[in-house]
């Protein structure tokens, strides 16, 4: 078994959130979950930057060909839910 089909959805949660801490441009002890993107100054550029992070950190990938998957991704627990389908589909 890979690292990535090992890890608990906790800990995808938490890389998630480290990766996405990077990126914001408020302060980032306060992100959670529920933090709507756009009020940490996440906007498509970086989000692509979080995404590409994702994908490399647990060997996935994930379709943003759309403008319907830009639209989805609000907060931060649509990009962790997403994720954590992707990983378990691999499993």
């Amino acid at each position: 078994m890979n690292a990535e089909a090992s890890l608990s959805a906790d800990e995808i949660g938490k890389t998630i959130l480290e990766k996405i801490k990077t990126h914001a441009q408020d302060d980032v002890e306060t992100i959670t979950l529920d933090t709507p993107l756009a009020d940490l100054g996440i906007h498509s550029l970086e989000l692509t930057e979080i995404i590409f992070d994702v994908e490399d950190e647990f060997n996935i990938e994930v379709e943003m060909n759309t403008a319907e998957a830009w639209e989805n991704m609000e907060t931060v627990k649509d990009i962790v839910a997403a994720v954590r389908e992707l990983v378990d589909a691999k499993k």
